[in-house]
């Protein structure tokens, strides 16, 4: 039976909790992460810096920080049976967000893990990219970089994929690609690890589930195709007649439009002001100059082919466009936004544990009533 339409279809527009830690407007295009505009915070703080506002309210001082930092540093080794999954994940050709939700989960089998909720966040934050970059080298037929301790941690994760200490550009591009996504309001994945730790499972669970439902399609956006669209134009005198096409096709411009923001994603604005520092120290400037003279071009298009709509440059496309740059292949980008957001699904869980409250959301039935049961010989 046809279910009813009905407005609370997926739970838009329910109000399911109370936070501190984001604030998402999409009618004014504004992200608070802890009070702070996300294109105040994210291009100048660590992520240690932004880890710890998430986790405690406020911004950390000197002595915290550098405590919190040994802290975080000192867990990113891997049990080695979590490295052992990984390589039999390796063997299978497993894809990196399958072997990253069970590596997560397996990361109860560290000394101590579930213990203390707050113990096991600084695990997961420290352990994601090593979990990341080790499977990636492994699929690679290279064995895991042992991590390094005196390392931030954006150039620790970039260590952990190349074996070499990044220049200081490419670690301050990274950072604030982790900051900026480090959360974002309810959104899937975050809602499941807060219903998940809401029966007073533990943190592991939590983050394994949020996982989980980043992997799927219509969570995580589309980064790379956002970039496979700027290759294919290839020119930028290509640009127009291949984006005409497309919309007279009736297919959707890759990086553009947001399902909450109405007008230009915030992080898209952080992102891009991050790319053109980071392609002004270097990479590939024609690539840099061609994504936005297709960027333009799009909104152009855009505004023209569908006036009554408004739809901006979203995070997808200056996601890709950085991550590229600092040389992550586009089988990286959902398991590195992962590196990020795991902060955020870390302090939700931590939030929904003090709250005390199992989410029990009620249904509508609207299936069928008084049916009579049938033996199988009659029916």
């Amino acid at each position: 039976m046809e279910a009813k339409s009905d407005s609370r279809q997926g739970l838009e527009g329910v109000v399911a909790a109370a936070t501190r830690l984001s604030s998402v407007d999409g009618e004014a295009g504004v992200l608070l992460l802890a009070g702070f505009p996300v294109e105040h915070l994210a291009p100048l703080a660590t992520f240690e810096e932004v880890t710890c506002l998430l986790w405690n309210g406020v911004l950390p001082g000197a002595a915290e920080l550098a405590d919190f930092r040994l802290r975080l540093a000192s867990r990113r080794a891997l049990p080695p049976p979590v490295l052992d999954l990984l390589r039999a994940a390796a063997r299978r050709r497993v894809p990196a967000m399958d072997a990253l939700r069970m590596a997560a989960g397996a990361l109860s089998l560290g000394e101590g893990v579930g213990e203390d909720p707050r113990e096991d966040a600084v695990t997961l934050v420290a352990a994601f990219p090593t979990i990341v970059a080790s499977y990636h080298r492994l699929l690679a037929g290279r064995e895991p970089v042992a991590p390094r301790e005196d390392l931030g941690h954006a150039a620790s994760y970039l260590h952990l994929l190349a074996g070499e200490v990044p220049a200081a550009e490419r670690a301050r591009g990274l950072e604030t690609y982790l900051n900026t996504v480090s959360d974002h309001g309810f959104n899937a994945s975050t809602f499941t690890a807060r219903v998940i730790v809401s029966t007073r499972s533990d943190l592991v669970s939590g983050v394994a589930g949020a996982v989980g439902a980043l992997k799927g399609p219509l969570h995580g956006g589309a980064p790379g195709p956002a970039l496979d669209m700027v290759f294919a134009i290839g020119r930028a005198d290509r640009a127009e007649a291949v984006l005409r096409n497309k919309l007279a096709r009736g297919e959707r411009l890759m990086g553009f439009g947001h399902r909450v923001y109405r007008v230009r994603d915030p992080r898209a604005d952080v992102l891009a002001e991050a790319a053109e520092r980071f392609y002004g120290h270097g990479g590939d400037r024609a690539l840099y100059d061609l994504a936005r003279h297709v960027e333009a071009t799009a909104l152009r298009l855009l505004r023209e082919h569908k006036p009554d709509r408004r739809l901006d440059t979203n995070v997808e496309f200056y996601t890709a466009l950085l991550l590229h740059g600092l040389g992550l292949p586009t089988e990286l980008f959902t398991p590195t936004f992962a590196v990020g957001r795991v902060a955020g699904w870390t302090a939700h869980c931590l939030e929904q544990l003090a709250n005390g409250r199992l989410i029990r959301p009620q249904s509508e039935y609207v299936g069928e009533r008084g049916r009579q049961w049938v033996p199988v010989e009659a029916r």
